[in-house]
């Protein structure tokens, strides 16, 4: 039986075994508030992986490294999850997982396939070398939120609900018809019900800003083609700030590269996906 909890979040990645006779099958069910264009977010989808494959890898409950190709469009409605366990090893473990759906005719459909590497993310060596700075963001009260846009940030209102995204104003020029073309949003994020952001977590936020071609004159739903996030902290208490930015964008593909840092001023995770550029009417 599915786990019922407090936080949205928590129950949308929700899971239970499939059974004993379905060794690491498990199965879940897509909320359609988590749906952005013609799917459901693909940061919530590599959650819902990444939490089938927590539970097979005890004593090592965190990704440091995800990767996850998004197959087909995934709709609202039961799914299920098969894991493997490639690899367990003494401070990483090596696992992959499958998430699928039945399509409309009721055959099953592979939406997304994830590899991934797992360890405990508390119990890594705390030393932090870096050149990386966290970006320079005004306060949430001073940022723009999606009821200030003058025009909306997405259709999918319902998404918007399940998080706080407060933008820099510096990066939402394309709201008003003026993008800059640097091809960059920032903000603040954090959930709307107020769960403090864990790892899992982290893989939402890394595909919950608008893309940055809205940024480059393309507004509209960048359908994900891969994403890959490296973990390397719990993340404190409190806001993140979030800064996304691509310097290609050829051949109908974007790469999208992203930033989360903690209340902590940690780098608590970094990300590059690949997506396909809006269609234009």
């Amino acid at each position: 039986m599915t786990t019922v909890t407090s936080s949205e979040f928590d129950r949308a990645i929700a899971l239970g075994p499939d059974g004993p006779d379905a060794p690491g099958r498990y199965r879940g069910e897509l909320g359609a508030g988590w749906q952005i264009g013609g799917g459901i977010n693909g940061g919530l989808l590599l959650a819902v992986a990444a939490n089938a494959l927590r539970q097979e890898l005890p004593g090592h409950p965190d990704p440091v490294s995800i990767s996850g190709y998004y197959l087909s469009t995934s709709r609202p409605g039961p799914l299920s999850v098969q894991t493997e366990v490639i690899r367990r090893g003494r401070g990483l473990s090596n696992a992959t997982a499958s998430l699928s759906q039945l399509d409309e005719d009721g055959h099953p459909a592979e939406r997304l396939r994830v590899v991934a590497g797992y360890t405990d993310l508390a119990a890594l060596d705390g030393e932090v070398r870096t050149s990386a700075v966290p970006p320079q963001l005004p306060p949430p009260e001073q940022c723009v939120g999606r009821e200030h846009m003058p025009m909306p940030i997405t259709p999918d209102l319902a998404l918007l609900e399940r998080f706080e995204l407060r933008l820099d104003p510096a990066t939402v020029g394309w709201a008003v018809g003026q993008p800059s073309m640097n091809g960059r949003l920032q903000g603040w994020f954090r959930l709307a019900d107020g769960r403090e952001p864990d790892p899992l977590s982290l893989l939402l936020v890394a595909d919950a800003l608008p893309p940055v071609t809205y940024d480059l004159g393309f507004p509209g739903w960048a359908p994900t083609v891969e994403l890959t996030v490296h973990l390397r902290a719990v993340p404190a208490k409190g806001w993140l700030r979030v800064s996304h930015g691509t310097r290609n964008l050829a051949g109908g593909y974007f790469e999208e590269d992203c930033e989360i840092w903690d209340e902590a001023g940690r780098l608590v995770a970094q990300s590059r996906q690949l997506a396909r550029v809006p269609r234009q009417a």
